[in-house]
């Protein structure tokens, strides 16, 4: 099975979806945790405009990295995982093919 030909069934897409949305709910609330933490810090103008420039390529990693196209979304789930946003475990019920190329590639 080729990753982008692999082709998923209704019990599969509810299980990528909520496994999806777990993962962008962590990283979304451990970013909003850090600009908490970095507002109580901010003294200068340059202060603020360096937590702007934070805030602009944080924007731009994580609107990047959740992708939701099914032809994409062994990748995202391998990327997530290896990052630590999710566990394979939360993916149980996946064909097995798509749980061990998950696994093979957030090893690499």
């Amino acid at each position: 099975m080729q990753v982008s030909e692999a082709e998923w069934n209704d019990v599969e897409k509810k299980i990528a979806r909520t496994a999806f949305e777990q993962a962008y709910t962590r990283e979304v609330e451990a970013l909003l945790k850090q600009v908490r933490e970095q507002t109580k810090t901010l003294v200068k103008l340059s202060d603020l405009w360096q937590l702007h420039d934070f805030l602009s390529a944080r924007r731009h990693e994580v609107d990047g990295k959740y992708d939701y196209q099914y032809s994409a979304l062994l990748f995202v789930f391998a990327g997530l995982v290896k990052e630590g946003w999710l566990h394979v475990s939360e993916l149980e019920g996946l064909n097995k093919d798509k749980l061990a190329k998950i696994t093979s590639l957030a090893r690499m």
